[in-house]
């Protein structure tokens, strides 16, 4: 099966990690690895705590570093009364270009449903940024034989009143939740047929330039040793890297490893 030709896109999460002289320092060192390797054909994203999303904006553009500056949450509320939420036009402010939303720590952990996450996408596009969903099945819903209803389900609630246009500008992250975190990651072969479903429940749905458009990143425990073979599915179009892009020199090989 020929590959679709979509600039991948390789995410760097860095979660509760990192002051924001310790990001400084980690954007540096990837800067200068990247500058070895010279990975022209895909887009890159960083995203920091939001601590640090200043200081990294500033690293980034004083330095015209050929990467794009990410966040890791948003609310769907432009302001409020909504104490220690951060709105999309803050984001946008400081030149946020991609935003992930609905991942499944937020899902778990924050009590987040998909009604909120629909709520997300749709202020991240409003405030002119990306949004990359995260999509992805728990351990019991993958042995219980439901990974596909379940991954379609939240990828239909996520993706409803999106126009196709806005459907192929986003990008659509699937992270099997046992996965995270844990050292183990899907097969290649698993990680590209739950791909599959997302792009064919997407043309299913939203049309051919939402399908043939739309992003789909693998996210999963994604390490030097299996993003290769990750990143060579057809519907794969990039990784979306948890602790492993807290290492500058192993995430400069990630993002080497991402092919249009």
């Amino acid at each position: 099966m020929a590959k679709t030709v979509r600039r991948p896109l390789v995410s760097g999460n860095w979660k509760m990690h990192l002051t924001h002289l310790e990001a400084i320092n980690i954007i540096q060192k990837l800067s200068y690895s990247l500058d070895a390797s010279d990975p022209s054909y895909v887009d890159i994203s960083v995203h920091p705590a939001f601590t640090a999303l200043r200081s990294v904006q500033t690293v980034l553009e004083a330095d015209d570093i050929r990467i794009s500056l990410g966040a890791q949450n948003v609310h769907w509320e432009t302001s409020g009364a909504y104490t220690g939420e951060i709105s999309p036009t803050m984001l946008a402010k400081l030149n946020v270009s991609y935003v992930i939303v609905g991942h499944s720590e937020r899902r778990q952990l924050f009590g987040e449903t998909d009604e909120m996450v629909a709520k997300k996408v749709k202020a991240v596009f409003s405030a002119g940024m990306t949004p990359i969903m995260c999509v992805g099945e728990t351990l019991d819903e993958r042995e219980a034989g439901d990974t596909e209803t379940r991954v379609l389900s939240q990828l239909a609630a996520g993706l409803a009143g999106l126009n196709p246009e806005q459907v192929a500008r986003m990008v659509v992250a699937y992270e099997p939740i046992w996965a995270i975190g844990t050292g183990r990651n899907a097969t290649p072969e698993d990680a590209q047929s739950v791909s599959q479903a997302i792009r064919g429940s997407i043309l299913a749905d939203h049309g051919e330039v939402a399908g043939h458009g739309v992003r789909v990143q693998y996210g999963g425990s994604v390490k030097a040793a299996n993003a290769a073979q990750l990143m060579a599915q057809p519907d794969i179009d990039g990784a979306l890297v948890g602790g492993a892009s807290l290492d500058p020199g192993e995430f400069a090989q990630i993002i080497g490893f991402a092919r249009p």
